[in-house]
């Protein structure tokens, strides 16, 4: 596998475009992506029960394994909480594309991020849609429209391609993602998108999919709040030509692994764009009973506000951790905990045996000044392991959030 310069138009058969319709003020607010030939999807969705119109149109979509052919996506309005309408408003977005590509409308996904509880601008979207679809292209410039017409709050664009070889055919994957606030573990708020012309089944491409989210989009936090809308959908058309892979062989296996490469890229690339967030925060945990002891414990720390909090002061505050730790539910014994800060500055012992130990908290804050923190925690309780994401949490978040209706 090799990163390619590219997006989500890199695999044979794809075309995008985005462009600003009138749904925010100034910037892009709508993508189009289109496959040349029927593909088949899958996707993973938020966990909130509140859910958006359109993650119950592609569940559905995906759930059926019926073949599909392109992506509606908006932002700046999420059509969610606004009861029969936004079914009724997604069902027409869909509508619309499907009529100007001559297909059934149920093969047309759809996505919307942005504020919830506005009515859809209906005939600024639709008219969006028309005006949109002859631009369809596979033109880098086209595939950064694209990624930047579903973008939020986002200071940068992600995105990104690779290539590897099946049986002898060149493959390729194409993303772009968006993700910066109400970000909270267990598939919370992104737009996710992979494009691939490998030929697989639907049950391994869901398989490959759902595999990579769980040690990815479900461990990071910003906010902790889950969104009503985000999921992340990759879309096969088969058109590499590779012999379909149906069996988890060595060519699914690095298929999966060329998924969970990128979304392990988005995830990180999510928290470093966190809402106002000044320092990226990785967790490792070591040593736990269970894989889910392990995942529960680097999650409860990376979403404790107090902890985000004392990294956003640079208070080597490792109190607030075990008291993370603590009340995640998650099973570890307290007494024999190791902990460790560390960054480009250098590392510092924080606990041996779940003893204090004295340190210089002249070099502590030092460590804490930089941009990426790397905190690790090596319990005595098994062999299992998890790594989360998070950010620090400071008063540019609040200034974001506090104008997040007025601006646009």
């Amino acid at each position: 596998m090799r990163v390619v310069d590219g997006g989500i138009t890199a695999p044979m058969g794809f075309e995008a475009a985005g462009t600003h319709i009138g749904i925010k003020r100034v910037k892009k607010d709508m993508a189009m992506i289109v496959s040349s030939t029927d593909a088949y999807a899958a996707g993973a969705y938020t966990t909130n029960t509140v859910k958006a119109a359109h993650i119950l149109w592609d569940k559905e979509i995906t759930d059926s394994n019926k073949p599909v052919r392109g992506i509606i996506a908006i932002s700046g309005n999420a059509n969610a909480c606004t009861g029969a309408r936004e079914i009724r408003d997604n069902e027409l977005m869909a509508q619309t594309m499907a009529d100007l590509m001559d297909v059934d409308r149920e093969q047309i996904l759809t996505a919307a991020t942005g504020i919830i509880g506005l009515d859809m601008p209906m005939d600024t979207i639709i008219k969006g849609e028309k005006i949109l679809y002859p631009e369809l292209s596979r033109r880098r410039e086209d595939a950064k429209n694209a990624a930047a017409g579903i973008i939020t709050t986002d200071t940068f664009l992600k995105e990104m391609a690779v290539e590897l070889n099946i049986e002898g055919k060149s493959v390729h994957l194409g993303a772009m993602a968006k993700g910066s606030g109400m970000i909270h573990p267990n598939m919370a708020t992104v737009l996710s998108f992979i494009t691939t012309d490998i030929a697989i089944s639907p049950k391994l491409l869901k398989k490959a999919l759902l595999d990579s989210v769980k040690d990815t989009y479900n461990m990071i936090s910003v906010d902790g709040a889950t969104s009503t809308n985000d999921m992340a959908l990759i879309i096969a058309n088969g058109m590499a030509e590779n012999p379909i892979i149906t069996e988890e062989n060595e060519f699914y296996l690095k298929f999966a692994k060329a998924v969970a490469f990128i979304n392990n890229k988005f995830a990180q690339d999510i928290v470093h764009d966190g809402e106002g967030a000044g320092k990226f925060i990785q967790v490792d945990i070591e040593g736990a009973r269970t894989e889910n002891d392990a995942r529960i414990l680097a999650k409860a720390i990376v979403n404790d506000n107090l902890v985000k909090t004392a990294m956003y002061g640079e208070d080597a505050n490792w109190g607030r951790i075990m008291a993370a730790m603590g009340g995640s539910s998650a099973y570890f014994n307290p007494d024999k905990v190791h902990m460790t800060f560390s960054s480009e500055k250098g590392k510092i012992v924080l606990m041996r045996n779940g003893e204090p130990e004295e340190f210089d908290e002249n070099l502590a804050a030092d460590i804490l000044s930089e941009r990426d923190i790397f905190v690790r925690i090596r319990l005595s309780d098994g062999n299992e392991k998890a790594r989360a994401w998070g950010c620090d949490l400071g008063h540019e978040y609040i200034r974001i959030n506090g104008e997040y209706r007025s601006r646009g």
